[in-house]
């Protein structure tokens, strides 16, 4: 059985202590970008009609509900969450929604996912896998869970480029989440968050660990100069 480690055990606590307006606070902190960060990397999926799609990290259940809408209604989705208080607004999103009989979802960390080899045609993290202690563990199991052609696309926060918007992207991300986060919920969360970006490794060598988890053809796009990154890549055909 997997145990979950010290830090493991303090990033599940965090977000549980956030979730009932990690929604509110998503949209207001990125003046509602994140949704069309999420619509572009569901669309890098490629789902076959009655097909099976894993979203790992689902926390409240945004982009397991953006698969249902950008997909065959054949298509079943799970969402895979370690915290117990984001499962419970994402189960209630989903009942309220109309693919409350295409989304199910379940407990269980990244790097030990409680699912079959090969079950799933496309797997999706969208700002989850940062907070994976052991990123190599879970990209192995993303790519174990894929059936042979399938995709995973990863969305998750980074460092821009240029300098300028950098330095701008810094202030904001370091001096004013943190205070709009504190006011409206738990500041340390919001602390947490430019700290584990900023520990996140770069483009290249995120490429590069998926590749060494045995993914092919993995490609990145930059997404809103570069704040986030989508990544993209595929289990080769056997």
């Amino acid at each position: 059985m997997f145990r979950l480690s010290d830090k493991g055990r303090g990033i599940r606590d965090m977000f549980d202590a956030i979730a009932p307006r990690y929604d509110l606070l998503n949209r207001l902190l990125s003046l509602g970008i994140d949704r069309r960060w999420r619509t572009f990397a569901v669309n890098q999926l490629d789902i076959p009609v009655g097909g099976r799609v894993l979203d790992v990290a689902t926390g409240t259940g945004d982009v397991a509900l953006e698969i249902a809408d950008r997909s065959d209604d054949s298509v079943k989705i799970v969402g895979l969450d370690l915290t117990p208080g984001m499962l419970v607004v994402g189960m209630d999103k989903v009942r309220q929604s109309p693919h409350r009989d295409r989304i199910v979802m379940v407990s269980g960390p990244c790097e030990a996912m409680p699912l079959p080899d090969t079950s799933f045609d496309g797997v999706t993290i969208a700002f989850g896998i940062r907070n994976v202690v052991d990123r190599e563990a879970g990209l192995g199991e993303m790519f174990r869970i894929l059936k042979p052609g399938g995709r995973a696309v990863i969305l998750e926060f980074s460092t821009p480029v240029n300098p300028l918007f950098r330095a701008i992207y810094h202030f904001y991300f370091h001096r004013i989440l943190p205070l709009i986060g504190g006011l409206l919920s738990k500041k340390s969360a919001y602390s947490y968050l430019p700290d584990s970006v900023s520990q996140f490794p770069d483009r290249e060598t995120f490429k590069a660990m998926m590749a060494e988890a045995g993914f092919g053809g993995v490609r990145h796009f930059d997404r809103t100069f570069g704040i986030a990154t989508v990544y993209v890549g595929d289990r080769p055909a056997d």
